[in-house]
């Protein structure tokens, strides 16, 4: 499947083959929802998708990995150190790290501005440093270089028609980042995090305490179900943007739409115990989601 992705993408170079073969390992191994929409682009344009999802998933390894010994110092170093490399091949354009050849060539390719990744960069950073976020606004810094320019990152490839898709790329990047922190409260408190803004939790009674103590009262329900509200109003607000790429990405990203956003929809079904079960899109929905959009899809290929 990769060999004709990547001839259909005219990679030709070997060593560039290998980068983006690698950057596609990462992406079926640790994005499956993620995998699985990019299969529905047209094979020319899944090694850029996965060029980019292998960069934010080294550096998030690099941030998030629970088993490494090392300090959240040390961890900052290592990113740094990395991010250095990264940037200084991005201005060179040329680099010989496993991962970066095929991210570069994807940048260039596609024109794709370098301070995403910087923004990137700096969000990952920020998980070593800030461990929970007073407001929304405050956490808006975080989720605009966690999610957003991901989906600004993806927009040159996916040809919109309309510049307003940037827009709306972010506001559906952002939502699928908070349908993960409402999802993810347990695991991240596991870290030493809570993403969702204490401001929020405030107004109905809830502090950091409550969630840590992983109980789930009246009130906890009632601050998810707002932050769950929240992500259904940015995906709202995103559709209108789905439309204003090129027809042959659509089926990918209205696919990625309903089953990212679903994670809410999964949190409800399992009566918001986001402490003792996590929450997860069912296979039958993924096939019932997946099967006609990959028809759709293959119709407009040819």
């Amino acid at each position: 499947m990769s060999e004709r992705d990547l001839d259909a993408a005219g990679i030709t170079d070997i060593e560039l083959r290998a980068s983006y073969e690698k950057c596609r390992e990462l992406n079926a191994a640790h994005g499956k929802t993620y995998y699985l929409a990019t299969l529905l682009l047209p094979p020319a344009k899944r090694p850029y998708v996965h060029a980019l999802y292998g960069f934010a998933r080294y550096a998030d390894e690099i941030v998030d990995d629970l088993a490494s010994t090392l300090t959240d110092q040390e961890k900052a170093s290592a990113l740094q150190s990395w991010a250095d490399t990264f940037f200084a091949d991005f201005d060179s354009g040329v680099s010989s790290d496993p991962i970066c050849k095929a991210v570069l060539d994807t940048v260039h390719r596609w024109n794709i501005p370098r301070k995403h990744f910087e923004a990137f960069i700096h969000s990952m950073t920020m998980d070593l440093t800030v461990a929970e976020y007073q407001t929304f606004d405050d956490l808006y810094e975080y989720v605009y270089g966690s999610a957003a320019v991901i989906g600004l990152q993806m927009v040159p490839i996916l040809e919109p028609t309309d510049d307003r898709a940037y827009e709306h790329a972010k506001q559906l990047g952002i939502a699928f980042q908070l349908a993960n922190f409402i999802r993810d409260v347990g695991e991240d408190l596991e870290r030493g995090r809570v993403y969702l803004p204490l401001d929020d939790l405030a107004q109905f009674g809830v502090t950091r305490a409550n969630l840590e103590a992983r109980v789930l009262t009246p009130a906890i329900t009632d601050a998810l179900k707002f932050q769950i509200k929240r992500v259904r109003d940015l995906e709202e607000q995103s559709r209108a943007g789905i439309a204003m790429l090129s027809p042959v990405g659509q089926p990918c990203i209205e696919t990625a739409r309903i089953l990212y956003c679903g994670i809410v929809d999964a949190v409800e079904d399992i009566d918001y115990d986001v402490f003792h079960k996590r929450a997860s899109v069912s296979l039958s929905k993924r096939i019932r989601v997946a099967v006609p959009a990959w028809w759709q899809a293959r119709k407009l290929w040819s």
